[in-house]
């Protein structure tokens, strides 16, 4: 009965920390209903990646709309969803990221994160979120491994700053439980039992909360 109380898991981390392969591995073990971050479909992404202070704010309030959407159909439907990615990172990482690189304006940042918090209040927090934390040469080398064309220009002290700002939002994070797997030392896409580690975390996570 328990397991049906839980109605949303999110996987959170930097780019290429392996969020998209937790996410599918743990949807076929617990039966869970996947959901992915639309990158395909982005209308902004690539413009972005072109002229990111023309853009930064357009991109990121598409993530928040995509984003507080998946929220609203999770809270309204049936099954357990796990979650690529979460609301939280757009806002506590991405973009104060691009307002201190000087790519987005204040004016813009402020009205974004205002925007955030609002929407915030009126859904509910994942039932447990799952933090992959990844050093920069793990999170690079997986990101040259799987080769996304528009991924090839992003620099080290990007990622490097995006770090930082991932793993102060994770330490004062206390809005639900919360599972941190070092992907530095757990190599779960590539290891069962390092998989079956991040399982049997998680079930004692799950049946802890009641």
């Amino acid at each position: 009965m328990a397991k049906n109380k839980i109605k949303h898991i999110a996987v959170a981390g930097n780019i290429g920390a392996g969020k998209t392969t937790l996410t599918e591995m743990l949807a076929k073990h617990y039966r869970w209903t996947p959901q992915f971050e639309d990158v395909e479909h982005n209308p902004y992404l690539i413009d972005f990646y072109d002229d990111m202070p023309r853009w930064s704010f357009n991109l990121q309030i598409y993530f928040l709309h995509s984003r507080i959407k998946q929220l609203v159909d999770i809270q309204h439907g049936k099954e357990t969803v796990i979650q690529d990615r979460t609301i939280y990172e757009d806002a506590h990482i991405f973009a104060p990221n691009l307002y201190e690189m000087g790519l987005m304006t204040k004016r813009d940042f402020d009205n974004y994160f205002n925007f955030f918090e609002t929407l915030k209040s009126m859904v509910k927090p994942p039932d447990l979120l799952i933090y992959l934390q990844a050093s920069v040469p793990t999170l690079v080398a997986q990101i040259q491994k799987r080769g996304r064309e528009y991924e090839e220009n992003i620099r080290l002290d990007y990622l490097k700053r995006l770090n930082e700002f991932y793993n102060s939002w994770i330490e004062k994070y206390q809005d639900g439980p919360l599972l941190i797997i070092d992907v530095d030392k757990n190599k779960f896409p590539d290891r069962d039992e390092d998989l079956g580690e991040v399982i049997s975390r998680i079930d004692s996570e799950l049946h802890g909360l009641f």
